[in-house]
């Protein structure tokens, strides 16, 4: 296949890029980034994915409770971020839209934490996770100093409200 792509006209390859890029939001961004707007693309998908995620924030969600359809919303919210750190090489920007997300449930009163309804327990849990992960092994140490002080504000607030979840509990007490 690769020597038939090699036989292809300039022409050509220049039709088939851009219906992939047309058909694959995903191939699209990349090209963005990669090859169309190297000092801008990331930038531009950041201010996209911060909108999308304001939308999610408004959006109904279906569940029987509060807890249940916030938990719905940060699925959703999390799905957003990952597709933006599938394209995106800068992950402080990828960090910055979870800890963003991270602010709604955490701005929320604790009795939230304490209900029957552990989806939204695990759904913050999740988030948090992924800064953590984000801030330990995808980062420069130089982000550990302002990262780490709001993970460990969530830490905190999540060993208080919520360790009585084996997950919570497991979960280390700072960064």
């Amino acid at each position: 296949m690769k020597e038939e792509i090699g036989k292809l006209s300039k022409k050509d390859l220049e039709k088939l890029v851009l219906k992939a890029a047309s058909m694959n939001k995903q191939f699209h961004d990349y090209l963005l980034v990669n090859y169309i707007d190297k000092e801008f693309g990331e930038q531009d998908l950041f201010e996209a994915a911060k909108a999308d995620l304001n939308v999610l924030y408004q959006k109904s969600y279906k569940g029987s409770s509060a807890e249940l359809r916030l938990a719905n919303m940060l699925t959703a919210c999390n799905k957003r971020i990952v597709e933006f750190g599938k394209v995106c090489k800068n992950k402080s920007l990828q960090m910055d839209l979870t800890l963003e997300v991270l602010q709604v449930p955490f701005s929320l009163s604790p009795a939230y934490y304490r209900t029957c309804f552990t989806k939204f327990n695990y759904q913050v849990y999740l988030l948090v996770k992924k800064a953590i992960t984000l801030l330990r092994t995808k980062l420069h140490e130089d982000y550990y100093i302002q990262y780490a002080s709001e993970i460990n504000r969530y830490l905190v607030f999540l060993h208080e409200h919520s360790s009585h979840l084996d997950y919570v509990y497991d979960m280390p007490k700072t960064v």
